[in-house]
This record gives structure tokens, sequence and C-alpha cells, in this order.
């Protein structure tokens, strides 16, 4: 039962994640989640059960997104020889400075 709703609440979210994502912006620029979760709760007519379940598939997939390099990371370095481990942190520290002048980051990424 449990693995039924959590295959229909991953389906319902990714269509959700979508139209999030391609509602046209306010001025002030992107949509944070708070506001995008408004937004969805608006358009579809939420009730609060289920914006309770939406602002968890969000926390959720937002949290899964930033583990997402380091996850990568390290499944590369099970593979990669000891050598090849060295050229990829080499190539990790060199990107982490480029990262934090740009704003970019939320963790390292492999190549």
């Amino acid at each position: 039962m449990n693995k039924k709703l959590i295959g229909a609440l991953l389906v319902l979210s990714f269509p959700l994640a979508a139209i999030a994502i391609q509602s046209p912006q306010s001025d002030s620029g992107p949509l944070d989640k708070d506001q995008r979760i408004e937004r969805l709760t608006k358009e579809f007519g939420l009730n609060q059960e289920q914006k309770a379940k939406v602002e968890s598939i969000v926390n959720d997939q937002k949290a899964k997104f930033k583990a997402m390099p380091e996850e990568k990371r390290s499944l590369l370095q099970g593979v990669l020889t000891q050598v090849q481990r060295t050229k990829l942190d080499k190539i990790h520290q060199q990107r982490q400075p480029k990262q934090s002048m740009t704003g970019e980051g939320g963790g390292s990424v492999a190549p």
C-alpha cells in the first residue's frame, strides 16, 4: 500500500515540477519554494492535505537534488583507479573556487 502511494506521489510530482518550472516568473526573479507551492495551490485548488504532501515532495526532491553531486562523485571513485581519483580530486578542487565566485554550488560536481 505504501509503495503504491509513494509511487503515485512520485508520478504526480513530475508534472507538478514541470508546471512549476514552466510557470512564468515574477518581475522580481524566479519564484522561491514557498511561492511555487502557493502558485500550485491556487492553480490546482489544492486542499491543506494536498498542499502538505506537495511541500513534502518538494522538500524531499530538493534534498535528493543537493545530494546528487556527492553521490555521483562517491560512485565514480569506486570505479576509478587511485591515479584517476587523484585527477578527479584535482578537478574538483579547481572547480570549487570558480563555483563560489559565480554563486553556483550545492555540492561538488564530478566530471
